[in-house]
């Protein structure tokens, strides 16, 4: 119990920074879709930047994170594994970035931004800046230091949202009341606002490699070729993987852009409503990103000790009772949660069950891969991405033309779907792990039922106090159940088990 207990802590600190640090722009999300100046089509264009960002991330950084924390594990290279893969990622960083800048053109045609130069360059930049702050992240993942780790994440985070304030309603009000005031010199106004969105987060992306700057001096000029082989070789297949996951995860607003009917605007207008109702699964995204956080180094470690498995199971287990709980309380309490977007998006709310319940089976899946990383089998991974890649694919490709962005919702719940499935029995007949799985695949209908329970009940009345009072009474009925299920599981932990004890004897 005291390594989930220590995995709970490292999850909480990576999740206070890492989940706003990467996901930045769904902390901006209320701020941007409720400000005028910024209309839907402009938040489709954010959302095709930030889809395009993490595909590019997965080239310019080519796995090399998780073989970092991979190959760390092993006493033999601890010596020369740091500055061996940091070296990797800086050289290739310069490289890819060349070879970008010079296909601004080609880039400008696959997203539609063609007009739009200088969200293209920055782009570049901040996936430049990122990947070279890849490794120094890892070492200090890898080493245990979180506190460091979530300092650096959330004093960026701060100047992120300090500068898009600034830019976005600072500088556009006083070049209102006064044309030559000193922002002048570097704000105009006939600039799309959506640049100076992107322009802040390059200025987070810069102070985060300068704030790492203590980690990116203990890199020596040392260079272990056969290591570095050995990395290539099992990173490799995980770049299959990450393009086909950033495919599953991002590449539907691409799709939008290439396959709706209409004009640009039009299209981008409808990317924009999807892009903001994607983010009312945060809750849940944001979760299964500090959980990978914390999750990656602790499995590999985990892998040397005793029985792995039986913690890798209660993992599992406590990890799906926490997610369908926060699937209860964002579905339910959709009422207050879709004041997170301004009204005008609000229209697109019923993708966001669906992409719950996929997001759900993501986070899932990112537990059960943990089997082809440890038996090196990491091709296993690339394949099974591709096969949900191809159904993302193949679902938009028929159904966009004539469901929108719906078609994109449902393709990504069948997408996860399949590559959960698929993980789980290709991976009980490789490394077998005593998932309770029949337990948690219970939960999981539970809580579907209990969505549609609720839907059945405000159909009936839709008052908005019955509305709330029933998700709340349906919520505390479900958080009810688990407790007495898993009442064993919960007394064996520390500050949950305190409780439960006294409720018993009470």
């Amino acid at each position: 119990m005291s390594s989930i207990k220590k995995l709970a802590g490292q999850t909480i600190w990576y999740g206070a920074s890492s989940i706003a640090a990467r996901f930045i722009n769904y902390l901006l999300t209320p701020y941007l879709t409720y400000n005028a100046a910024i209309k839907t089509d402009d938040f489709g264009k954010m959302g095709i930047i930030y889809s395009l960002i993490p595909i590019l991330n997965i080239i310019f950084t080519y796995g090399f994170e998780t073989a970092y924390f991979r190959f760390a594990s092993k006493e033999e290279n601890k010596e020369s594994i740091y500055s061996t893969t940091a070296l990797s990622l800086i050289f290739s960083t310069i490289f890819f970035s060349v070879i970008l800048w010079f296909c601004q053109p080609f880039l400008g045609k696959i997203t539609g931004l063609t007009d739009f130069p200088s969200l293209l360059q920055l782009s570049i930049l901040i996936i430049a800046l990122d990947a070279l702050s890849t490794i120094p992240f890892a070492r200090l993942r890898a080493d245990g230091r979180p506190r460091k780790f979530a300092f650096i994440r959330i004093t960026s985070i701060l100047l992120n949202i300090f500068f898009t304030w600034f830019f976005i309603s600072y500088c556009s009000t006083q070049i209102q009341n006064n044309p030559s005031s000193w922002v002048s010199i570097f704000y105009n106004t006939t600039t799309n606002p959506i640049v100076y969105v992107v322009l802040a987060n390059l200025i987070q992306s810069a102070f985060t490699l300068l704030l790492l700057s203590s980690e990116i001096k203990k890199i020596r000029l040392q260079f272990n070729v056969k290591l570095w082989k050995q990395m290539m070789l099992y990173s490799l297949p995980l770049v299959v993987a990450g393009m086909g996951g950033m495919i599953n995860e991002t590449f539907d607003r691409l799709m939008l852009v290439w396959w709706l009917p209409g004009d640009t605007f039009a299209r981008e207008h409808q990317v924009g409503i999807y892009n903001a109702c994607y983010k009312l699964s945060i809750l849940i995204t944001l979760f299964i990103q500090a959980f990978r956080m914390g999750a990656e180094p602790f499995f590999f470690k985990q892998a040397e000790g005793q029985n792995p498995q039986r913690t890798y199971a209660r993992v599992m287990k406590f990890f799906v009772l926490v997610i369908t709980v926060m699937f209860l309380v964002v579905s339910l309490f959709m009422p207050i949660w879709k004041h997170f977007i301004g009204p005008k998006y609000w229209e697109g709310l019923a993708v966001v069950p669906i992409l719950l319940l996929a997001n759900m089976f993501l986070g899932i899946y990112y537990n059960l891969s943990i089997w082809y990383k440890l038996s090196h089998k990491t091709m296993a991974g690339a394949w099974i991405t591709l096969i949900g890649a191809s159904i993302t694919i193949a679902i938009n490709y028929i159904f966009i033309s004539r469901y929108s962005y719906m078609a994109c919702a449902w393709a990504t719940f069948f997408c996860y779907g399949s590559m959960m499935i698929i993980s789980f029995v290709w991976g009980q007949k490789n490394y077998r792990i005593p998932y309770a799985w029949k337990k948690l695949l219970a939960y999981l209908v539970i809580v579907v039922l209990l969505f549609f329970i609720h839907k059945g009940l405000t159909a009936v009345w839709s008052s908005l106090a019955f509305n709330l009072i029933a998700a709340s009474f349906l919520l505390l009925i479900y958080v009810w159940f688990i407790s007495l299920v898993e009442r064993k599981e919960f007394v064996q932990l520390p500050i949950v088990g305190k409780f439960f004890k006294k409720a018993i004897t009470t």
